[in-house]
């Protein structure tokens, strides 16, 4: 009697290893996407706090002419809330914020006057934070929606 492994036993014993070593490569891509998702909206939420810092909600007074804000450059917004003598985005900050923008739409501001006064005067408000390369198609956003409504 001969002691040791069978072909049978060894080929059966590479599969379960291959399995395994797969698994682990699998997990480990998918935790490093998930961790570079969550950097990009950790960055998002930044910028999201940076425009309502620039275009607070509470300084609105006409819907039709301060409600929405056009998509601006999230070091755009630093330089509003940091204003002329304020501090300026070190090199780090200038590369994590790179691409990023952010706008403010009011959904409702063209509805009827009617409709608006029959929801109390509120309105729905949308904040986008975009980010992403552009030319190869890799355009990811994060938004909310708020209401603001509207002082008699």
């Amino acid at each position: 009697m001969r002691s040791g492994f069978t072909l049978l036993e060894v080929l059966l014993a590479s599969i379960i290893l291959g399995l395994g070593l797969t698994a682990i490569l699998v997990s480990m891509s998918q935790s490093q996407k998930m961790m570079l998702s969550s950097s990009s909206l950790e960055t998002a939420q930044e910028v999201m706090d940076l425009g309502d810092m620039a275009y607070p909600l509470e300084n609105v007074q006409d819907p039709d002419q301060d409600l929405d804000v056009g998509e601006m450059k999230a070091t755009e917004l630093w330089d509003i809330v940091a204003g002329a003598h304020g501090p300026k985005m070190t090199r780090e900050q200038e590369d994590k914020f790179y691409g990023y923008t952010w706008e403010r739409v009011a959904l409702n501001r063209k509805d009827n006057e009617e409709d608006i006064k029959r929801l109390g005067n509120l309105y729905t408000v949308r904040v986008i934070v975009r980010w992403g390369n552009q030319r190869r198609g890799e355009n990811e956003e994060e938004s909310y929606v708020t209401f603001w409504r509207k002082k008699e």
